[in-house]
């Protein structure tokens, strides 16, 4: 059975109602994990309320926080305080430098773009290079699509047109997201595969990436953030204790 995945939900986080509504509409329309996007100051026991919510829906929670650095350096500052305190990690790329250091980092999960401004989408073949090589998907989200009209939606059909072509020419793993701010944004998973043809995306490759490319992100980060991780391939499995 596919679990899909929806690691973009921008729920307002102090409106508890707010978010128990998004997050129990998720499960209705057959998401088995979500990611919120949590302020990077967080404390653990607004976390806690947050993760007996998704319980309750049956949900699996994953902790993302959005990074929007003016420059590589702070990205790299940013890097280095939240890379082990959450499970996914987005970069907003609004610049061309930042958008290469985003790319080459492996501690970077997912590359966003501005929706509506092409001059600051910077996935191109140098980019996806990099991105491939250290494993980071490019995000699209699927809300702006249902709220832009005109040459607008357009505009941005075509790039993720190109986008999509450069990402499958170049291996880039590829994650779909909602990006929702409300219940009433939220879609199924097969409505966002469907609509994935309007940009060139074969269904096939929209179900994976709403499920196994996610998934795979999840995984991983958790193995990383688990105690017992000491090395890509090297576990603790058994711990001597010490007299």
């Amino acid at each position: 059975m596919i679990r899909f995945v929806d690691l973009h939900l921008r729920a307002p986080i102090k409106d508890l109602d707010q978010v128990e509504r998004m997050i129990r509409k998720s499960s209705e329309l057959g998401y088995r994990l979500v990611g919120l996007v949590l302020p990077p100051n967080i404390m653990r026991d607004q976390i806690n309320q947050l993760q007996h919510i998704c319980n309750d829906a049956k949900i699996d929670l994953v902790t993302r926080v959005n990074l929007s650095p003016k420059t590589s350096g702070e990205l790299l500052r940013d890097l280095r305080r939240f890379r082990r305190k959450f499970e996914v990690i987005s970069v907003t790329c609004t610049s061309k430098g930042v958008a290469r250091q985003a790319a080459k980092d492996r501690r970077v999960d997912l590359l966003h773009f501005p929706a509506t401004d092409p001059r600051k989408r910077f996935f191109d073949p140098a980019e996806a290079e990099l991105a491939s090589k250290a494993l980071s998907s490019l995000e699209i989200e699927m809300t702006p699509l249902l709220l832009l009209t005109g040459f607008s939606r357009i505009r941005l059909l075509s790039r993720l047109r190109r986008e999509v072509e450069i990402a499958e020419r170049f291996k880039v793993p590829v994650t779909i997201s909602s990006g929702a701010t409300n219940e009433y944004l939220i879609r199924g998973p097969h409505d966002y595969a469907a609509l994935t043809v309007l940009f060139n995306m074969s269904v096939f490759s929209a179900l994976r990436a709403l499920s196994e490319n996610p998934i795979d992100i999840v995984e991983r980060n958790r193995e990383k953030l688990s105690p017992d991780y000491v090395a890509p391939g090297i576990r603790v499995v058994r711990r001597k204790n010490c007299v």
